[in-house]
């Protein structure tokens, strides 16, 4: 009997009157149901953090940082169970579910470290102007309210662990609403937030149905959205709550460029490498993907070969296998949408180099060059194992070509040149650029979002603090400085 996964409604354990089948992108089988929560039990939780708001906000550092802490080693504990059960509902390759469940260690662990240090305040001289002779500004930092949390599919356990970690970490109530495809990574958490002292209320983990989402993000309870997944839905929610603070990590297209001084046969395969990975990890499923590779032309004839060969090397196939590179994508209709993106650009003229079949949910490492610019998958996020390559002349050139998109998450430039790295930093129209490596990399205490489409607001744990957060001013007068 497959086994029913309950709700955390605040801070408590329940079941609502329906389930969700929770099945394997991979062989389809159910891995497990999802309890639903009912509209009652929604508000109860909105209700009870709502409630809770002004205690939690006082609870001490100690507990707070205490209980992250715990959830960092806890998670430690179980790596190995919940690795199986990230790449069982969501199809990842068992060893990355494995880095997954490292990242979410260490964001917990950051949590903690930030929660001891945080609105330790900021003393400020008033008497720079002789109207504040006497005066002392003191800051500090208090939450705006609690926080309505989204979460993707792709990253089903570090994403929401981004969205709960800093909230607990600021003391500001939050609910989380996991992803419908993968909600049993994100319940749980709930497991191991449940070990700990924090207040009734202070957290939910509810895996609302989609359809449901309208109604929480209107409600004025809820003042701070932080929302992670699709462009479209991420802005229709900023423009259906323009009052409220809304944290909106979307989309991107990422661009690796490789310019003229990354040419020796090292540089290259490096730079071939990391592309290959990088472009196929996740199935394509992430927001930093390389989905595109600018190469200047004097390298571009010796990059172009070493990329196939080390895409041919990526293995395809079971994602429990610890062999396995490439899994499936998160259902068969992602698969098709990525079929019919490849299949409308060879059939506007783009040149298929490796690739372009569907099994299923899977779709294999595709790379095509020569695409015209019109075309979907040269403007749109691909959120698949697929890459395109285009030649330049220059820097200048490949500097514009990144920026030609409507997205602006992060971009990689391949060069050893320091000068060129700042000049990348300045001109590249994105929220990050990796020297010497793929688009990629996040370190997860960074500060990470975009510009343009791809989003507003910045997570990063003590970056997601700020935006939950807001300075409050405190003038004393009468001092003797």
């Amino acid at each position: 009997m497959t086994s029913i996964h309950a709700f955390w409604l605040a801070g408590r354990q329940t079941t609502g009157e329906t389930t969700l089948d929770v099945t394997s992108p991979w062989d389809g089988r159910t891995v497990g149901k999802a309890a639903v929560p009912t509209d009652a039990q929604v508000e109860e939780a909105v209700a009870a953090a709502y409630a809770v708001r002004d205690e939690f906000a006082a609870t001490p550092a100690h507990v707070r940082a205490a209980a992250l802490d715990h959830v960092s080693r806890r998670l430690v504990e179980r790596t190995e169970e919940i690795a199986q059960l990230i790449s069982a509902e969501n199809g990842k390759p068992i060893k990355w579910a494995r880095g997954e469940v490292g990242r979410a260690v260490s964001v917990f662990r950051f949590a903690s470290e930030e929660a001891r240090r945080f609105n330790g305040g900021e003393a400020q001289r008033l008497d720079t102007d002789a109207g504040g002779q006497g005066r002392l500004a003191f800051t500090r930092r208090f939450p705006k309210g609690v926080v309505l949390g989204i979460a993707p599919f792709n990253f089903p356990l570090n994403l929401c662990a981004h969205k709960i970690a800093p909230a607990i970490a600021s003391g500001t109530p939050i609910i989380l609403k996991p992803a419908p495809a993968t909600p049993l990574s994100g319940l749980l958490i709930g497991e191991l937030l449940a070990e700990t002292e924090l207040p009734a209320g202070s957290w939910s983990i509810l895996p609302v149905a989609n359809e449901k989402m309208p109604a929480l993000v209107q409600d004025e309870r809820l003042p701070v959205i932080s929302f992670t997944g699709s462009e479209k839905v991420g802005y229709a929610i900023l423009d259906s709550v323009p009052r409220k603070h809304c944290t909106l990590e979307l989309g991107g297209n990422g661009a690796a460029v490789v310019l003229a001084d990354f040419s020796s046969d090292e540089d290259l395969d490096w730079a071939a490498s990391r592309i290959a990975t990088f472009s196929n990890y996740q199935g394509g499923q992430s927001c930093i993907s390389v989905q595109r590779v600018i190469a200047d032309a004097s390298v571009y004839d010796r990059l172009v070969p070493r990329v196939l060969a080390a895409i041919e090397a990526q293995n395809t196939g079971d994602p429990s296998d610890p062999q396995t590179d490439v899994g499936p994508l998160v259902n068969e209709d992602a698969a098709k949408r990525v079929e019919s993106w490849v299949d409308e650009a060879v059939q506007a003229g783009a040149k298929l180099l490796a690739g372009g079949k569907r099994d299923g949910a899977s779709y294999a490492p595709t790379v095509l060059a020569d695409v015209p610019a019109d075309v979907t998958i040269a403007v749109e996020e691909v959120f698949g194992p697929v890459l395109t390559i285009k030649k330049v002349d220059g820097e200048a050139e490949a500097f514009a070509a990144v920026n030609d998109s409507k997205y602006g998450l992060q971009a990689g430039v391949f060069t050893h040149d320091l000068q060129t790295a700042f000049r990348a930093h300045r001109a590249l129209e994105v929220g990050g650029v990796v020297i010497g490596d793929a688009p990629s990399y996040r370190a997860d205490q960074m500060p990470y979002g975009g510009v343009k489409q791809s989003g507003v607001g910045r997570e990063g744990v003590r970056f997601a603090m700020d935006d939950y957060t807001y300075e409050r001013v405190m003038v004393m007068t009468g001092l003797d400085l």
